[in-house]
C-alpha cells in the first residue's frame, strides 16, 4: 500500500510563490476514484497522472547461491502537484517521483537503503501512460515480456532483477475499487501480481551474488487515500506456499484504533474471497524500538481473517526504512512470514506506517 509524501508542500512553495497572479479555477484539475471502473491491461499497468498519488510496489524474499536469505524492496511514486495549467515552465514539477529500494539482511542486522526524488521530465525521471516504464536517472522499473526489470545501482548495494509473472493481476476490493475510510472518495484502484518468480543479482559492499526468490507487485493510484482522521496503516502481502495469495490492510485512527480495512485471498485454484472491514483485524505482539528514531513498531501480529488466525513472524526486527530526504517519511517494511496451526502457510512483506506520526499524503 504505499506512500509517503510529507514534504512535498514545502518542494512546491517556490513554484506556487512565483506564480501569485493564478486563480484557484486555473489549477489543475484531480481526477477521483470512484466506483464501476473497468482494469485493462496493459493500459492500467502504465501511470495514471490525472490522479493526485501512485506506486508501485515490488517486495520479495530471496536467496543467494550461498544459501543467504535476503529480502527486498522497490517502490516507485507518483504524485501530481496542484499547480496551474497556465504555467509554461518546463521546470514546473507537474509530476514528481520519489523512489525506495531496501534489502532486508539479516547477517548485516538492517536495511541496506536508498532513496531518490525528481520532478518528472527532462529525460531525468518519467512514469509512462502505455506500460509500466519508471524511472529516476538510472534507477528503473519496467515490464519486460510477461514480467518486470529492475535495476537499482545505489551507494553501497545493487540489484538487477528479472521478475516472471506466473498470475493474472489479483483486482483488491470490488473488481479494483478499494475503499480506505467511511467517506465513500477513500479509496483507490488497486491490483496486485503475486509469485512473480525472480532471478538475477546482488550486490553488497562491492561483493556480488547470483540470487533467485518469488516476489509481489501492487501498483494504486488514488487522489484522497487518507481522511483527515487517519493516521497510518498496516498492510500484507503474501505468496501462499500452495500457490494462493493473500492481501490485507487496516486503516487506523490518530488514537491507534482501526478506522477501516479489507483484504483479498485468492486461492490456487483461482477463485477470490474479498474480505470486508468487519472481517479482518490486525492484533499488534512483541513491539521492537529503533535506536536511531526513537520509532516503536509492533512486529509480530495476530491477522484475523474471519474465521482464520495467522501469525506473523519478521525475518529481523530491524526493517526500518528512513526516507526523510525524499518523502520525509519513516516507516516499517520488512520481509515476514506467515503461521497458521504452527504450520508454514506463506512468506511476503509488511509494512507499517504512522508509528512515529500520523502520514500526510498531501
Amino acid at each position: 500500500m504505499k506512500k509517503h509524501w510529507h514534504t512535498l508542500a514545502a518542494l512546491l512553495m517556490p513554484v506556487v510563490a512565483m506564480t501569485p497572479q493564478v486563480g484557484q479555477a486555473q489549477l489543475t484539475a484531480i481526477a477521483v476514484v470512484v466506483p464501476g471502473y473497468t482494469m485493462a491491461f496493459p493500459r492500467d499497468f502504465g501511470s495514471h497522472p490525472e490522479y493526485h498519488t501512485e506506486w508501485w510496489y515490488l517486495t520479495g524474499w530471496l536467496t543467494t547461491d550461498g544459501g543467504e536469505t535476503l529480502g527486498f524492496q522497490v517502490t516507485f511514486f507518483r504524485t501530481r502537484p496542484v499547480i496551474s495549467d497556465a504555467n509554461p515552465s518546463a521546470f514546473a514539477p507537474r509530476q514528481l517521483l520519489i523512489a525506495h529500494c531496501a534489502l532486508s539482511d539479516p547477517a548485516r542486522g538492517r536495511l541496506w537503503q536508498d532513496q531518490r526524488i525528481r520532478r518528472a521530465g527532462l529525460g531525468l525521471a518519467e512514469a509512462e501512460q502505455a506500460d509500466t516504464n519508471v524511472w529516476i536517472d538510472d534507477w528503473q522499473l519496467k515490464r519486460a515480456g510477461s514480467g518486470y526489470h529492475t535495476k537499482i545501482t545505489a551507494g553501497d548495494f545493487a540489484l538487477d532483477l528479472s521478475l516472471l509473472g506466473t498470475q493474472p493481476p489479483m483486482l483488491n476490493g470490488a473488481a479494483g475499487f478499494s475503499r480506505k475510510g467511511p467517506a465513500s472518495a477513500s479509496a483507490s484502484y488497486y491490483y496486485s501480481e503475486p509469485h512473480l518468480q525472480v532471478s538475477g543479482r546482488i550486490a553488497r559492499a562491492g561483493k556480488g551474488d547470483a540470487v533467485r526468490g518469488e516476489a509481489w507487485l501492487d501498483h494504486e493510484w488514488s487522489s484522497d487515500y487518507l481522511e483527515p482522521q487517519a493516521a497510518g496503516w498496516d498492510w500484507v502481502g503474501l505468496n501462499l506456499r500452495d500457490g494462493g495469495a493473500l492481501m490485507a490492510f487496516r486503516i487506523r485512527d490518530r488514537q491507534g484504533q482501526p478506522l477501516w480495512a479489507g483484504g483479498t485471498l485468492r486461492n490456487a485454484d483461482g477463485q477470490v474471497r474479498v474480505f470486508g472491514r468487519q472481517k479482518v483485524a490486525f492484533i499488534a505482539g512483541r513491539n521492537w524500538r529503533s535506536s536511531r528514531t526513537g520509532v516503536r513498531y509492533p512486529v509480530t501480529w495476530q491477522l484475523r481473517l474471519a474465521e482464520r488466525v495467522l501469525d506473523i513472524e519478521p525475518l529481523m526486527d530491524d526493517q526500518e526504512n528512513d526516507a526523510r530526504a525524499s518523502s520525509a517519511a519513516i516507516y516499517w517494511e520488512g520481509a515476514i512470514r506467515a503461521e497458521e496451526g504452527h504450520h508454514l502457510l506463506g512468506r511476503g512483506y509488511l509494512e507499517l506506517t504512522g508509528y512515529g506520526e500520523p502520514l500526510q499524503l498531501r
